[in-house]
C-alpha cells in the first residue's frame, strides 16, 4: 500500500499544502450550505481527504465536500430535520447514519466492481446535472447574500403559528396513541396536555416551519420578495466584495488561491472595522470527537425511508470521484483504479460520518491544484488533510468570526464555476434528442429531485440511443449469400496496397460501429497506441455511422492530443452524421482540414505518397 508513497516528498508536501489551502474556504462554505454548519464541512474535508487518499486508487486525487454532494446532502439534512420537529440535534444521529450507509455502499460498489461501469453515463445527463447543481447553489445563496434569514423574520414566522399549533396537537395525539389512550374516551387528558403547550414551543415550531418553507430552490424563490424588501446592505456588500476579489485576484496571479485571499481580506476587514455582521456558526476547537449516538439511537424503522438517499449519495460520489480521476489521469498520463478508488472514497465517507462530517468525493479543482503544485502520490492528499486538522486545532474559534455573507459569496462563485458551459454553448449545434435529455435533467434537478432527474435522464438517453441504433441497423443491413459469409471476417483488403516504406510514419486506426458514450473511454486510448515515429494518423470512419455528444468530445480530446504531438490527422470515408457533428463544433476544419478528408482509401494513399516523407 505504501510503495512509492514517499517519493518526490518535496513536491507532494507543497502540492498537499496548496490543495489544503484551497480546500479550507470551500469546506467551511459547503458545511454551511449543508445545514450542519461549518464544522461539519471541515470535519468531512479532513477525514475524506486523508482516508480516500490512503486507500484510494488515484494517486493525486484530493477529496472532500463537493458542490454536487453538498447539494444532495442539503436535501437529506432538511428532510430528516423536518421529520424530527425541526431539531438538528435530535435529527443528527439519523443524518450521520445515512452518510455512513452511503460510505458503506461505496465500499460495496468498489468490491463488486461497479466502478468500471460509471463511464456508461452519457454526456447530456452529466452536463444537465452539473448545470443544475450550479443553478441550485446560486438560487439558494441569494437569500444569505441579501442578509435574509427566515428565523429572524418575526412577521413571517407569525404566519406559521396556526400550522405550528396543529403540528403540536398532532404530536400530542400521536403520543397518546402510543400510550394507549383513547382520545374520544379521555378527551380531558388531551385538553390538559394541549393547555401545557407554551408560547415558546409554538414560536419554536413556527420558526422551524418558516425555515423549511424558505429552504431549497422553491423556498428561496418564494422568499425573494421579502428578502429584497428587507435587504441588509452590509451583508450584500460583504458578499459582493468577496465575489469581486475572487474573480479580480485571479487576474493578478493564480499562484495564491483567490478564494482564500477573499476569505481572509473580507473577514479580517469586517472584524477589525467592528462591523455589525452575522458570523457563521461556532466552530468547536479541539480534535473531532466521534458521534456514537448514531449507533445508540439506531432504528431500522427510522432509517429505512432514507436508504434510497444513501444509495443516491453513494452513486453520486462515485460518479463525481471517477470523473475527477479521469481528469487526473489526463494530466499525469497515469491510469487510476476505479474500484479501488470507490473503496477509498467509501472508507473516507464512512469515517467522516462517524466524526460528524458531511460526505464528499474527489474534487476536480483541488486535484488539479495539487498536480500543478507538484503532487504525485497519495501523500499529497494526506498532507492536505493534516493541514486542515492543524488549522482546526489552532484556529477553530478564530474561524468562527468569519461573516456568513463571505461564505455565501464563495458559494456563488462555486455555483457559477460548476456549471457545464461547454455543454450549454453546444446546445444550438446539438441534436434535439440530446438537448431534450440535458434540459429534462436540468429542470427536474432544479425544481424537483436530483436523484429522480438523473434516473429519468438515463432512461431517456438509453431509449433514444436504442432507437437510433435500431434505425441505423435497419438502414445498413445487407444480405450475404451463405457461400460468401466468410467475407465479413476478412481484413480491410485495400490496406494491402499501402506502401511498406511508410509503415513507421503513418498509423492506421480502424473504427467500427457507433462512437457513443459507452465507447469513449476505450477510444480515448487511441493517442497512447500511436508510436512516436508516426507523423500522420489515418482514421478510417467508413464503419462509424453515428456519433453522439460524448463521442464527439472524446474525438476532440484525442485530436487535440495528437495535434499537440504534431501528428496530422486524415479521415477516410467520413459518414454524414459524424461529419455534421464535427463541423458543428469546428473540429472540421480547425483540427482536420477538408483537404485531409477522403472518400476512399486509394485517394488516401495518393495523398500520403505526395505529402509524407520516408524518414527511416
Amino acid at each position: 500500500m505504501f510503495k512509492g508513497i514517499f517519493t518526490n516528498f518535496k513536491g507532494n508536501l507543497f502540492g498537499g499544502i496548496t490543495a489544503g489551502i484551497v480546500a479550507l474556504p470551500l469546506a467551511l462554505a459547503f458545511g454551511v450550505q449543508s445545514g450542519l454548519g461549518p464544522a461539519a464541512g471541515l470535519y468531512g474535508a479532513i477525514m475524506i481527504c486523508f482516508f480516500a487518499s490512503l486507500f484510494g486508487g488515484t494517486n493525486t486525487q484530493i477529496s472532500g465536500p463537493t458542490a454536487p454532494m453538498t447539494a444532495v446532502s442539503m436535501i437529506v439534512v432538511a428532510g430528516i430535520v423536518a421529520a424530527n420537529n425541526g431539531s438538528v440535534e435530535q435529527a443528527l444521529p439519523y443524518i450521520l447514519m445515512v452518510f455512513l450507509l452511503a460510505g458503506l455502499f461505496q465500499v460495496v460498489m468498489g468490491v463488486v466492481g461497479i466502478g468500471k461501469y460509471i463511464r456508461y453515463i452519457p454526456y447530456p445527463v452529466v452536463s444537465g446535472f452539473m448545470t443544475a447543481i450550479g443553478v441550485i447553489i446560486l438560487i439558494t445563496q441569494i437569500l444569505p447574500m441579501l442578509g435574509y434569514y427566515a428565523e429572524d423574520d418575526t412577521e413571517y414566522i407569525s404566519e406559521f403559528k396556526p400550522q405550528a399549533e396543529e403540528v403540536l396537537l398532532d404530536n400530542i395525539l400521536k403520543d397518546e396513541a402510543g400510550e394507549g389512550i383513547l382520545v374520544l374516551e379521555d378527551f380531558k387528558e388531551t385538553v390538559i396536555r394541549a393547555g401545557e403547550i407554551t408560547e415558546s414551543e409554538i414560536n419554536k415550531e413556527a420558526t422551524t416551519l418558516a425555515k423549511s418553507e424558505s429552504s431549497g430552490v422553491l423556498g428561496a424563490i418564494k422568499s425573494m420578495p421579502r428578502a429584497l424588501s428587507s435587504i441588509s446592505w452590509l451583508e450584500f456588500a460583504l458578499a459582493a466584495l468577496t465575489i469581486f476579489i475572487i474573480y479580480g485576484f485571479k487576474r493578478i496571479t493564480t499562484a495564491v488561491p483567490s478564494t482564500l485571499v477573499a476569505l481572509l481580506v473580507v473577514s479580517v476587514g469586517a472584524y477589525f472595522l467592528n462591523l455589525d455582521y452575522r458570523p457563521i456558526e461556532q466552530i468547536p476547537g479541539g480534535f473531532p470527537i466521534p458521534n456514537l449516538d448514531m449507533f445508540a439511537s439506531f432504528s431500522v424503522g427510522k432509517i429505512s425511508p432514507y436508504v434510497f438517499s444513501a444509495i443516491t449519495l453513494a452513486f453520486l460520489g462515485a460518479i463525481d470521484s471517477l470523473l475527477t480521476s479521469v481528469v487526473a489521469d489526463n494530466m499525469t498520463k497515469t491510469k487510476h483504479k476505479p474500484n479501488k478508488e470507490l473503496v477509498g472514497q467509501g472508507i473516507g465517507n464512512s469515517i467522516a460520518s462517524i466524526f460528524g462530517g458531511i460526505p464528499g468525493a474527489g474534487a476536480t479543482i483541488r486535484t488539479v491544484v495539487n498536480i500543478k503544485s507538484g503532487g504525485t502520490t497519495r501523500l499529497s492528499g494526506m498532507v492536505a488533510a493534516v493541514l486542515l486538522l492543524i488549522i482546526l486545532l489552532a484556529l477553530g474559534p478564530v474561524a468562527s468570526q468569519i461573516p456568513a455573507a463571505v461564505l455565501a459569496g464563495i458559494l456563488i462563485t462555486v455555483g457559477i464555476g460548476v456549471m457545464d458551459y461547454k455543454g450549454l454553448k453546444a446546445i444550438p449545434k446539438m441534436q434535439k434528442s440530446e438537448i431534450a435529455v440535458m434540459m429534462v435533467v436540468l429542470v427536474l434537478s432544479v425544481f424537483w429531485n436530483l436523484v429522480y432527474a438523473v434516473g429519468i435522464g438515463l432512461i431517456l438517453a438509453s431509449i433514444i440511443f436504442m432507437k437510433k441504433m435500431g434505425d441505423l441497423t435497419a438502414d445498413q443491413s445487407k444480405v450475404v449469400p451463405l457461400d460468401n459469409a466468410d467475407e465479413l471476417a476478412l481484413p480491410w483488403r485495400d490496406e494491402v496496397e499501402f506502401p511498406n516504406k511508410f509503415r513507421e510514419e503513418v498509423f492506421i486506426k480502424r473504427l467500427e460501429g457507433p462512437l457513443f458514450f459507452g465507447y469513449t473511454s476505450d477510444f480515448q486510448l487511441l493517442s497512447e497506441q500511436i508510436p512516436n515515429t508516426a507523423k500522420h494518423v489515418v482514421i478510417r470512419m467508413g464503419k462509424v455511422p453515428y456519433m453522439d455528444q460524448s463521442g464527439l468530445y472524446a474525438m476532440e480530446e484525442v485530436l487535440l492530443e495528437l495535434r499537440r504531438r504534431k501528428v496530422k490527422i486524415i479521415f477516410e470515408q467520413l459518414q454524414t452524421q459524424p461529419r455534421i457533428m464535427m463541423e458543428n463544433i469546428d473540429i472540421i476544419p480547425d483540427l482536420v482540414s477538408k483537404d485531409r478528408i477522403f472518400d476512399n482509401f486509394k485517394e488516401t494513399i495518393v495523398y500520403i505518397k505526395d505529402n509524407v516523407e520516408d524518414e527511416v
